[in-house]
This record gives structure tokens, C-alpha cells and sequence, in this order.
């Protein structure tokens, strides 16, 4: 696998996670709505890698409950930043490689 592919699956995988907390926080905004759907974030992946959030309501139209809300925002928050260490472990071999070929 390139670096390329490896940042590029990093980054879709920070966006995802970013995808799925904007979903949470608008299930904690909307908790005491009447007739309000919580939304559910599912993950998939992708044929040449990478990773896609799909935002939907719940199918049961389950009502918010704000214990699971917190368990997805760290979730999303732990899978972020597992994330964001990849994509700088591969910025920093792109960073490693320039400097190898400038000298």
C-alpha cells in the first residue's frame, strides 16, 4: 500500500468520524423534540479503500437517549484521532522521503 492510499484512507476515515459526531450532536440538540427520529450513523467500506458514513434515522424511530449519545461522541472521538495519527504518520514519511531525495 502507498502512502498516497494510506493518508487517503486516514482522511476518509476523519471525515466519517466527523460525519457520524455532527449526527450525535443533532440528536443531543433535538432530545426533547416531540416526534424527533434519532439518527444513526453506519460505516462502510469502500471498494479501494477508505471508509463512508451514512447518516439515517433510526428505523424503529427510537427516541434520543442521551447515554448512548455520549458513548457514539467518544467513539467518533477515539476513531478520529486514531485517524488523524495515521494521516501525520504518513505526513511525516512524505516529509522523510523529500528530504532523502533532496540530499
Amino acid at each position: 500500500m502507498s502512502i498516497s492510499a494510506i493518508t487517503s484512507n486516514a482522511l476518509s476515515g476523519m471525515q466519517a468520524n466527523s460525519r457520524s459526531l455532527a449526527a450525535t450532536a443533532n440528536n443531543v440538540a433535538n432530545v426533547r423534540t416531540s416526534g424527533y427520529a434519532r439518527l444513526e450513523t453506519s460505516f462502510s467500506s469502500n471498494a479501494f479503500g477508505g471508509v463512508t458514513a451514512s447518516v439515517s434515522p433510526f428505523a424503529d424511530g427510537q427516541n434520543v437517549d442521551l447515554a448512548n449519545e455520549i458513548l457514539d461522541s467518544v467513539n467518533a472521538e477515539v476513531g478520529f484521532k486514531a485517524n488523524a495519527v495515521v494521516f501525520e504518520t504518513g505526513a511525516d514519511m512524505w516529509d522523510m522521503l523529500l528530504t532523502i531525495k533532496r540530499d
